[in-house]
């Protein structure tokens, strides 16, 4: 009788047992909620739409080097391989918290020739030398009353989703650079060509105002001044060289392989990428959504208060059920009935939590806080972050729609300065000269849409496109 009142009231135990700890829920002060944020983002206008960001964003710039090369990148980056061993890492570790309690079985088998202490067994003569054995097969049960080694599963597995998180932000910063990096090699071609142009010109004007000086219709001031402006422009032209050099250098890392294996014609691309569409930004709760790094903030937080529920069960006891069976003797006689031995039974082990247990409790309790401290400065970063993108891309075109028009000022001056020099009416040194301000203006309109270029590459790693198409070649990269 005593026997089914103890097992009705494990068995009463098993059913009313709950996890211990607090179950994992968005905190309603938590920023992400905040209805400001859900909707359009601020710093909108007219050169953006409110659509979807693409997953493959790169590709509204058509252009098919590009995409190369970014498909390289996405297979052979360390960086990649980092995140992915990482990723490997946490899962391995969600495995080893399911394994955790539940069933446990164990085999073991002794032999040795033996000299038993006769004292021991409380005899006063000497126990004779035999060979003993044993063999036993032994398994448990561990409960899991407390819900204590859930929480550890449910933390390993947030853990092990910030990790994918954090392979999702490798896989865009790694999108963003190879594109920042072709662009810079393009726009460096493009502006070495337009300022080998302008030091072309400078120098026909240089060779000009020195003859004029010397047939008595100028100065020495106005060459000095000249071959002034010549040196400064050729001052100028390493460092055009020196960020072609870098951006391929860049690539050749992010790629992992040599300059001479980099996609025919990377090297002496001349014309910037350009996207002929008004770029999709989508809105607020969309971004919050994509951004993998709130992602991997929101998974941190779930992995922080799960683990206040396993340093909550350090409090309670562990209790477990076990049998085992076997047979202990004489070598000869094993097997027999005098050497067989069984048993089974329950097993309680509890440690009296005076060791700081209620103190880890308390630091998962604090951990926890910090963790969503940090998930709101996440959020609002990446507001900001697109906020900021936006008011910049909008000032980078701003700017570069007043250059053009004044490039197109510049060339209407340069043209009709050119026909008057042909009819006799303007000197060849007033055409020299407006054909100089011209390529200046050329000049200032190439950085300009470099900036731009730029600009539209920051804000695509600010909207937190990318890590979906990135998540699919990365799988079929790992294929035999």
């Amino acid at each position: 009788m005593k026997q089914r009142l103890a097992i009705a009231a494990l068995g009463l135990m098993l059913s009313a047992c709950q996890a211990v700890g607090p179950d994992y829920t968005l905190p309603d002060e938590a920023a992400v909620k905040r209805g400001d944020l859900q909707g359009q983002i601020a710093g909108e206008g007219s050169n953006v739409v409110s659509a979807p960001v693409p997953a493959d964003w790169w590709k509204l710039y058509n252009d098919p080097r590009l995409d190369e090369l970014v498909r390289q990148a996405m297979a052979s980056n360390t960086d990649l391989r980092v995140a992915a061993a990482n990723l490997q890492r946490s899962r391995y570790q969600v495995q080893q918290a399911e394994s955790a309690g539940g069933w446990n079985a164990g085999v073991k088998a002794e032999a040795q020739r033996l000299q038993e202490s006769g004292e021991a067994f409380l005899l006063a003569d000497k126990v004779p030398v035999a060979n003993i054995g044993s063999v036993g097969i032994s398994t448990s049960y561990q409960f899991d009353l407390w819900g204590t080694l859930q929480r550890g599963i449910e933390s390993a597995q947030a853990s092990a989703d910030a990790a994918q998180a954090a392979a999702d932000i490798a896989r865009i910063t790694l999108v963003a650079d190879v594109v920042r990096s072709y662009t810079q090699v393009c726009a460096a071609n493009e502006e070495l060509a337009i300022a080998n142009e302008s030091l072309e010109l400078q120098g026909q004007s240089t060779k000009l105002t020195q003859r004029l000086r010397d047939a008595g219709r100028g100065d020495e001031t106005q060459v000095t001044r000249s071959q002034t402006q010549y040196k400064s422009l050729r001052a100028d032209m390493p460092r055009y060289e020196a960020a072609r050099q870098a951006g391929l250098f860049r690539l050749s890392m992010l790629l992992a392989k040599p300059l001479d294996q980099l996609p025919e014609g990377t090297s002496t691309c001349a014309e910037l990428p350009h996207i002929a569409q008004l770029l999709p930004v989508g809105d607020g709760a969309a971004l919050l959504k994509r951004r993998p790094d709130v992602r991997q903030a929101e998974r941190q937080l779930a992995a922080a208060t799960a683990r206040i529920g396993v340093a909550t069960g350090a409090l309670y006891p562990d209790i477990s059920i076990g049998a085992t069976v076997g047979t202990v003797g004489i070598l000869d006689n094993l097997g027999t009935a005098p050497t067989n031995r069984w048993g089974f039974g329950p097993l309680i082990s509890w440690t009296v939590p005076t060791n700081g247990a209620r103190a880890r409790i308390h630091e998962a309790e604090a951990a926890t806080q910090g963790a969503l401290a940090h998930f709101d400065g996440v959020v609002l970063n990446a507001i900001r972050e697109t906020q900021t993108g936006l008011a910049q891309y909008t000032a980078q075109l701003q700017r570069r729609d007043a250059l053009n028009e004044a490039g197109e000022s510049a060339k209407e001056a340069a043209d009709q300065t050119h026909r008057f020099f042909q009819a006799g009416r303007a000197s060849f040194l007033a055409d020299l000269q407006a054909t100089r301000t011209y390529t200046d203006v050329r000049a200032q309109l190439a950085a300009a849409n470099t900036q731009v270029a730029m600009s539209q590459i920051d804000l695509f790693l600010a909207l937190g496109g990318g890590w979906e198409s990135g998540r699919t070649q990365a799988a079929q990269a790992s294929k035999p």
